[in-house]
């Protein structure tokens, strides 16, 4: 494999698992915003 398509590879997985921890990131804040949410609604409920 030439020099070129190696440092291409490398920078294509550099990015994708960049964006996979942003992906995480969101889930695990849309999950925060979703239990805080649930939270407010049971007390309002009551």
């Amino acid at each position: 494999m030439s020099q070129k398509s190696k440092l291409n590879r490398a920078r294509r997985e550099a990015q994708q698992e960049k964006q996979a921890k942003r992906v995480v990131e969101v889930i695990f804040w849309i999950l925060i915003l979703l239990a805080v949410m649930y939270t407010v609604w049971i007390v309002v409920a009551q």
